[in-house]
């Protein structure tokens, strides 16, 4: 702790303050009653969120340019924007994937003269839309601080459950040591690394329908919703022993697949590899309680920013596949070559080394390479179990995702009371038609669904 109780930032949080880095994340909150304004500024000043001290900081730079968190009052209504009107005439779905679409190309309108943080009200839509710069923390541990001040619908006493991240009964075997296992660790952590120092250098993938140009991220955005259900999700994954993350990714290899037959029949030949990055949370994933009360006592214990990266690779086949599990199969395996890999670990130390004797403009160059030769990322989190109250008003929809990344396409999958949501965002030069991508991904999963019932 420094002059004026200023806190040093962490590596992670001075690497999203960087030009090529900069990262906003927007929680879509969407309410079954209309909006009271002023139950919303009395549920922001006793939440959890004001007790963390980098809510209630300002971001500034000492005479060496460090950046550092001060302490400062929290004036709540500059932190709230209250939009009237009704955003067009497409119905709510459309009109808050559009407002999203604009904001998503304004990391700067984050002003630095109070905390990094600020919530837009939707009158007309019934709509909250949680706007908080990523140095604040990643994800998980925002959507996590969020949560802890909600209750759930059938208790309004209790703080909301959040799915288990537990592996699968048929993994556990594989967990025990053996040289077997170390050797396929040693071999697959060489494989990533190589890699991923080869995409640090020149290699890139092939030219497809979703590759993005020179500073993609700041063209305008469309973005798109495809809705799951999560019992039809389980019952395809029983098929083969999956997990719901092997099959988030095997709906998406099969709907990317479905986009670019669309797009360019005969662009790519059959079986090239696609290159993507997903961001894997590092935490062991303690309760939401836990959580909570680490965030409030310690804003470096649980909160922050603590993921790796993974490289993914996608490998396009012709719609006319033969079987259609076949794509959970691909994923699984490759899936379970991934964590044995230990890459999500190894990327987060070099991110954390880069930033510290480099510097962090040094850090942000490295991953903005490392961002943006992939055509997409995807990125998963869990939600809760049930329905949820936010102030005593009935949540309808929840959702959360970053913009501003490199690459061409960015998807975001959560769950939520037994719907599972994916949004798609992608610069509309590129990707234009984004509720065809979305319709992809539901047909996925419907083709996926006769044949995994069968197996059951």
């Amino acid at each position: 702790m420094g002059e004026n109780g200023d806190e040093a930032l962490t590596p992670a949080g001075r690497l999203f303050l960087q030009e090529e880095t900069k990262q906003v994340i927007h929680c879509v909150v969407g309410l079954k009653n209309p909006i009271d304004v002023e139950s919303v500024k009395s549920e922001v000043r006793k939440s959890t969120m004001l007790q963390h001290p980098r809510f209630t900081s300002l971001l500034v730079r000492d005479q060496r340019g460090e950046e550092h968190w001060r302490p400062t009052q929290v004036e709540i209504d500059r932190h709230l924007r209250v939009i009237e009107e009704a955003l067009g005439e497409e119905g709510d779905e459309r009109a808050i994937n559009g407002y999203l679409a604009e904001l998503s190309i304004d990391c700067d309108g984050l002003s630095m003269d109070k905390p990094l943080w600020e919530i837009h009200l939707l009158m007309a839509h019934k709509c909250l839309i949680f706007r908080i710069h990523h140095a604040l923390g990643d994800g998980i541990s925002l959507m996590s601080l969020f949560l802890a001040s909600c209750r759930k619908l059938n208790d309004p006493q209790a703080l909301p459950t959040i799915a288990s991240s537990a592996s699968t009964p048929s993994n556990a075997s594989n967990n025990s040591f053996n040289f077997w296992n170390l050797l396929l660790t040693l071999w697959s952590f060489f494989l990533f690394a190589s890699d991923f120092i080869l995409r640090c250098l020149w290699v890139c993938d092939p030219k497809s329908s979703i590759n993005g140009g020179a500073r993609v991220h700041f063209w305008p955005p469309k973005i798109a919703t495809a809705s799951f259900s999560l019992p039809d999700m389980k019952t395809v994954k029983t098929a083969v022993y999956a997990t719901i993350k092997d099959f988030w990714f095997a709906v998406f290899s099969s709907g990317e697949s479905r986009y670019l037959d669309f797009r360019a029949p005969n662009g790519l030949r059959d079986g090239v590899w696609l290159t993507g990055l997903a961001m894997v949370n590092l935490r062991k994933q303690p309760g939401l309680q836990e959580l909570s009360n680490m965030m409030k006592n310690n804003s470096g214990a649980g909160g922050g920013n603590k993921f790796g990266m993974i490289l993914l690779p996608i490998y396009y086949h012709r719609t006319n596949f033969s079987d259609p599990l076949e794509y959970l199969k691909r994923a699984k395996a490759m899936i379970d070559r991934k964590k044995r890999s230990l890459e999500a670990s190894f990327s987060y130390k070099i991110g954390d080394f880069v930033m510290s004797p480099p510097g962090p403009k040094f850090g942000g160059v490295l991953n903005f390479r490392i961002f943006c030769p992939p055509p997409f990322t995807i990125s998963k989190g869990g939600g809760p179990q049930g329905g949820i109250l936010i102030g005593g008003n009935p949540i309808k929809f929840l959702r959360a995702k970053n913009f501003a990344l490199p690459p061409a396409l960015v998807l975001k999958m959560g769950s939520f009371a037994g719907r599972a949501d994916l949004q798609r965002q992608g610069a509309k030069k590129i990707l234009p038609d984004p509720e065809f991508f979305s319709k992809g991904f539901e047909n996925a999963l419907l083709e996926k669904k006769g044949p995994g019932t069968a197996k059951i």
